[in-house]
């Protein structure tokens, strides 16, 4: 069992659907890198794979959100974002739109691509 910390306390602050959601997140990051560790990274609860940022998902007024820790993997998936809006550092979507399980899982196998390097 991985160990609890700052990303499942903070999810058990958010209210369900958005919970929901961010929790299925979580969930296919923690299967593509099982020796992920929950901590922050930018002042957000993050899970970090070998100290650095792998991936932050929050609530925010507007919108949910996915922080993937790096500028670069967005831009490259620009062709699979369509219907969601994104800058380069941040992926925005909500309950009624969630984020399709395999471009989560496109998005962190980049990550780790990086992270691996």
């Amino acid at each position: 069992m991985a160990r609890m910390g700052t990303v499942t306390d903070y999810l058990h602050t958010i209210s369900a659907p958005n919970r929901d959601v961010l929790e299925r997140v979580v969930a296919i990051a923690r299967e593509l890198a099982p020796g992920v560790e929950e901590g922050t990274s930018y002042g957000m609860p993050a899970l970090l794979l070998d100290g650095k940022g792998f991936l932050s998902v929050l609530e925010t007024k507007k919108h949910l959100a996915l922080y993937p820790f790096s500028g670069q993997i967005l831009g490259r998936l620009e062709d699979e974002l369509d219907g969601f809006s994104w800058s380069p550092g941040t992926l925005r979507f909500s309950a009624d739109n969630p984020v399709p399980d395999e471009l989560v899982r496109h998005i962190l196998e980049l990550r780790l691509a990086e992270l691996e390097k």
